[in-house]
């Protein structure tokens, strides 16, 4: 199996089952087959800005999925989590103790770097800014990796259509105008 896609629905706003339809509709852009996709909706990991997801929990859950999938590498959030969200921060952590309780298998976690308000909306300077940071680490533990479908993964963000507020739609504007420069 190429890769495998876990999403929590969350049920923020009450809204996880079109969350979850959301999800699948922007798999199906990115043509990630369905069967390598699972929507885990757990009574104790809702979404929400004050809801602290158990660690331990979470590590369980990923523990199992990497054991009956035969998983070998986790991409996840880094402790900010995108844009400082708690529920990202969680997972971080329940990943953290996932890699800590199986030091005996081999899994490879990576995470995502959360960039500050300024970067997140410089579009195209923050690619430069990206791909200078990996030289600022002698260790060879940070990498910038450009994405070679842009225009794919704008498409499945608007499929999100309960995620389409107007920060987002700023940064997909700013994106466009971009692509649009060096089309």
């Amino acid at each position: 199996m190429d890769g495998f896609i876990n999403f929590l629905n969350g049920n923020a706003d009450g809204i996880g089952n079109t969350r979850k339809q959301e999800f699948y509709q922007a798999c199906a852009v990115l043509k990630v087959p369905l069967q390598q996709v699972k929507v885990l909706d757990h009574p104790d990991l809702q979404d929400g800005f004050g809801k602290v997801w158990d660690h331990e929990l979470l590590a369980k859950i990923i523990e199992e999925e990497v054991s009956s999938h035969g998983i070998d590498m986790i991409i996840t959030f880094d402790n900010y989590g995108v844009s400082g969200h708690c529920n990202h921060r969680d997972v971080h952590h329940g990943v953290c103790r996932l890699l800590h309780n199986v030091s005996k298998r081999s899994v490879e976690a990576w995470e995502l770097t959360s960039t500050c308000i300024f970067r997140k909306y410089s579009g195209p300077v923050d690619i430069w800014l990206s791909m200078l940071l990996p030289l600022r680490y002698a260790d060879g533990m940070t990498h910038c990796l450009l994405n070679e479908h842009p225009r794919k993964s704008f498409h499945a963000m608007a499929e999100h259509s309960s995620q389409w507020i107007w920060f987002r739609k700023l940064f997909c504007v700013i994106f466009q105008l971009y692509l649009r420069e060096h089309a």
